[in-house]
């Protein structure tokens, strides 16, 4: 289904719950609280509205939390969306901690990409953004996962002076390894308001500095706005997400479904459509819930706002909007 400005909007983000067993500073510090289960979509839920954004042309599904593999079951869940009719690929993103014990399952019920979050490969300091000393468990599942066979991502952000020298350790990731590795600008929401974030633009051209050879990379590599480059030599490739210094809107293909069933048209904005209502109404869903997609769809703007902090809406904090 294309929006009002000729978007074809064909991928959704899906938040199946806002706990996470780590704490970072910029998403969720200690003392955040976490919304109560019987708040939350069940999967049941979740099926439903995957299955209708489905047959309006979503073809595509990222699995995300706060931590997507703290629930129980989600395994199974991925298993689930599989088998919805329309939908080609089904992905997560998750911290990592948990990735090596459920690796298997995930990829017997079809799991068809992985991005794991890594701001930075010093111990000291991962154990400060995040409040865990859960280096050594990330590591374990990035290789495992990379020994699978499945495609692997690395999503890295940036903040503070003294990450300015983490990018170099988080590039040489993409060395010697078939692997993604891409820096994220800091959005200006929820706890990331307090942090000064790296631009990439910045971050391009320190990288530039050290590998003179880096050239654009036109190979597809998934779903998003993200803009890859190689250098010479390595196997991986090195992605950048830029939504402040590099807007991408005229190219947007998502929604984004939260934990608590609000349906997100931009993470800019604190407009969304409640679909976890819907399922207290009696009477018939399936059109009901198509028809709130579909006004979704419409309800999204033709830009984000991230470069004007003053005309950001959404005060949610990250956790609670599935990242």
């Amino acid at each position: 289904m294309r929006d009002n400005f000729g978007r074809n909007i064909d991928y959704m983000r899906v938040s199946i719950t806002d706990r996470c067993n780590l704490r970072c500073r910029y998403c969720m510090p200690e003392g955040a609280r976490w919304v109560p289960m019987s708040e939350i979509l069940t999967y049941e839920q979740i099926i439903e509205i995957c299955t209708e954004a489905a047959a309006l042309g979503i073809r595509k599904l990222k699995v995300t939390g706060g931590e997507p593999l703290v629930r129980r079951g989600c395994p199974e869940l991925i298993r689930r969306l599989k088998e919805i009719p329309g939908i080609q690929q089904v992905t997560m993103t998750t911290n990592g901690i948990l990735l090596s014990q459920y690796m298997d399952e995930l990829l017997r019920n079809g799991l068809d990409g992985v991005n794991i979050s890594l701001d930075t490969l010093d111990r000291e300091r991962y154990a400060w953004i995040t409040g865990s000393d859960s280096l050594d468990e990330v590591l374990d599942s990035i290789m495992r996962a990379l020994e699978s066979g499945i495609k692997v991502k690395i999503n890295s952000v940036l903040f503070g002076d003294e990450a300015s020298d983490e990018w170099k350790s988080l590039v040489l990731m993409a060395k010697e390894r078939n692997i993604d590795v891409r820096f994220i600008e800091l959005m200006p929401i929820g706890y990331g308001k307090t942090f000064e974030p790296i631009s990439n633009s910045r971050l391009m051209t320190m990288i530039r500095q050290l590998y003179p050879g880096i050239e654009t990379d036109e190979s597809v590599h998934g779903n998003g706005p993200a803009v890859y480059y190689k250098i010479p030599g390595f196997k991986g490739s090195i992605g950048f997400i830029s939504p402040i210094h590099g807007k991408f809107c005229h190219q947007c293909n998502r929604l984004r479904l939260t934990s608590k069933g609000i349906l997100k048209p931009c993470l800019c904005y604190g407009e969304g459509i409640d679909l976890k209502s819907v399922f207290e109404r009696k009477g018939e869903k399936k059109d009901d819930i198509r028809r709130a997609i579909r006004q979704g769809i419409e309800m999204k703007p033709e830009g984000h706002c991230f470069e004007k902090k003053e005309s950001i809406t959404e005060n949610k904090n990250m956790i609670q909007i599935g990242g």
